[in-house]
């Protein structure tokens, strides 16, 4: 046990803050989390609270087979095919060999009870070493009361059915959950936070038959479990609406921060831990890290992320690590219909849909978004602006966004026309080869497979995106009944960003020169994912943020994680 009286000091309360101070208590040092918002849970409570981790120990209880030699082949194999020197084998090999460890502590200590996404195949399906499930944890359902008065504080994702399980999603599909069988749309914006949603779950839980439950799911409900757990350690505090503005240098070492308080500045001393996520709402930031420009760009993560972990680190002599910014989760999205922030969602996947760029053409398997992000952001050939086109077999069956199906899209939102060549007119697209772009389409639709770009040959797209109904493709429809719609596509963030704060394996902050800072280290997305460089796969961010928050909460207390031989 460490003999320091003094906390660790966490910059932000999103899981991988919440799971430092965890581990720093359980390990005999307490641990005080400074968080800007008034909420707690981070972009983390907003995701679907997918955690990836290869060999984990949920999937051996359940006869699923994986191994450490399996998960590096997969990791290395989707990394060489684009800017591999940006992975790091330091970082690379300790995340690899102490995630499965992590995921076990967590649920020894009580922070979460996981369980498998069932059926949910790894992101590059035809990569080596790929799994069909297993990789994939989340949370067996929680209920809210059990945070008592911190269920009012924490966030709640209005872009995932919370409430309601993977398995839903993934048997119905991602927007038929959504929408009940009125075609009312289950936003979880409309619901009480403190309340039951107006949908049920399917997975066979003890709070399925509680009928006074609060079954939270998804990331708000991985959130919620740690959080759960976090409040059972006397020796945490958790002080929302306090901005860390500056950190505190002592010899080189930091030593403490001052924060903004709706009460003045204060001051707190002892190691701090960065865990403030990303820069989606830095307009500079998002310029000089991905090359976007404000209409092109826009997030779902709170309104917080403004960078603050990334410039305290610079402002110490921390480096920017750069991944390529076309290997960075982001999504395509639009504007919301409804207010001033932004959304997106799968019906870019739908069938009766297709992504093209200005001269009308595609240029990528428009129904997965990494490849969509790869293409359209490729330094050597953007294709920026890019839209979205569909017919309108989309909107009576899938709608989009905040349409349900069969609805009409509120005015100006989207454009629309009689004709493909009028509607490329409309927005600015060469009309005649967007017709003749949707008549080869519409073509390789009909047989169920396209050998231009190969929309449909994705597991993870097919399951979790497309509609289960639709033949022969999840995500293959003819674009060929008028009206026609479309819409200019933005890049929308949710709070991961492959750039970011250089780390080294165990999360010590690091400067041009590779040295630890003294008594800085990060954890989570504020981090730069050179982890696993290029390879990202839905659920890296989460898995490899708590793997940090448990060897950082190890190292603080003074019982650093040994390293594998």
């Amino acid at each position: 046990m460490t003999t320091s009286t003094s906390p660790v000091l966490i910059v932000g309360a999103g899981l991988s803050g919440l799971a430092t101070a965890l581990a720093s208590s359980l390990n005999g040092r307490p641990a005080v989390v400074l968080e800007a918002a008034d909420l707690v849970g981070g972009a983390a409570a907003y995701s679907g609270g997918q955690v990836w981790c290869g060999a984990n120990h949920v999937a051996a209880r359940e006869g699923i087979e994986d191994s450490l030699e399996r998960t590096e082949t997969y990791i290395r194999d989707v990394a060489s095919h684009h800017a591999p020197e940006t992975l790091d084998e330091q970082a690379f090999r300790r995340w690899l060999t102490t995630s499965p460890d992590a995921m076990r502590y967590w649920e020894d200590n009580g922070a979460i009870r996981w369980t498998v996404i069932p059926g949910l195949a790894d992101y590059h399906n035809e990569a080596a070493g790929a799994l069909p499930q297993g990789r994939y944890l989340t949370n067996e359902v929680i209920d809210g009361s059990e945070l008592g008065e911190w269920r009012q504080r924490l966030r709640y994702s209005p872009y995932f059915p919370v409430g309601t399980t993977y398995r839903d999603l993934l048997e119905k599909g991602r927007r038929a959950t959504y929408v009940d069988d009125q075609g009312e749309e289950k936003n979880a914006t409309k619901q009480s936070h403190a309340g039951l949603p107006a949908f049920g779950l399917s997975d066979g839980t003890e709070f399925e038959r509680a009928s006074s439950a609060d079954p939270l799911t998804y990331g708000t409900g991985v959130v919620a479990s740690f959080l759960r757990r976090v409040l059972q350690q006397p020796d945490i505090e958790i002080r929302t609406q306090h901005r860390v503005i500056e950190l505190i240098q002592n010899d080189g070492a930091v030593t403490g921060v001052r924060a903004e308080t709706p009460d003045g500045v204060v001051e707190l001393h002892g190691p701090v831990v960065l865990a403030t996520s990303t820069y989606d709402w830095d307009t500079e930031l998002v310029h000089e890290v991905l090359g976007l420009s404000e209409e092109d760009w826009g997030s779902v993560a709170p309104e917080t992320l403004r960078g603050d972990g990334l410039k305290l680190a610079r402002s110490v002599g921390g480096e920017l690590a750069r991944i390529p910014a076309n290997a960075t989760p982001i999504l395509p999205g639009w504007r919301s219909q409804v207010g001033t922030g932004f959304g997106y969602g799968p019906e870019y996947a739908m069938p009766h849909s297709m992504i093209v760029d200005r001269t009308g053409n595609r240029y990528c398997n428009d129904s997965y978004w990494v490849d969509i992000c790869r293409r359209t952001l490729d330094a050597d050939d953007r294709h920026l602006p890019f839209f979205l086109i569909w017919d309108d077999q989309h909107r009576q069956k899938y709608g989009l966004a905040a349409t349900a199906p069969g609805g009409e899209y509120p005015e100006g939102w989207v454009e629309s026309a009689p004709t493909l060549q009028e509607l490329g007119d409309k927005l600015g697209i060469d009309g005649e080869q967007l017709a003749r772009t949707a008549e080869r389409f519409s073509a390789f639709a009909r047989e169920g497979v396209d050998p231009d770009f190969g929309r449909g040959t994705v597991d993870y797209v097919n399951k979790f995106a497309g509609d289960p109904e639709n033949k022969p493709s999840p995500v293959l429809g003819e674009i060929n009944k008028a009206p026609f719609h479309g819409i200019r596509l933005r890049f929308v963030g949710t709070g991961i960003g492959t750039s970011g704060v250089r780390i080294d394996g165990d999360g010590h902050v690091v400067d041009a020169e590779r040295r630890p800072i003294p008594g800085l280290y990060a954890a989570g997305s504020v981090a730069a994912l050179t982890t696993t460089g290029t390879a990202y796969n839905s659920g890296i961010a989460l898995g490899r943020g708590i793997t940090l928050a448990y060897l950082i909460g190890h190292e603080v207390a003074g019982r650093p994680v040994p390293v594998h031989p």
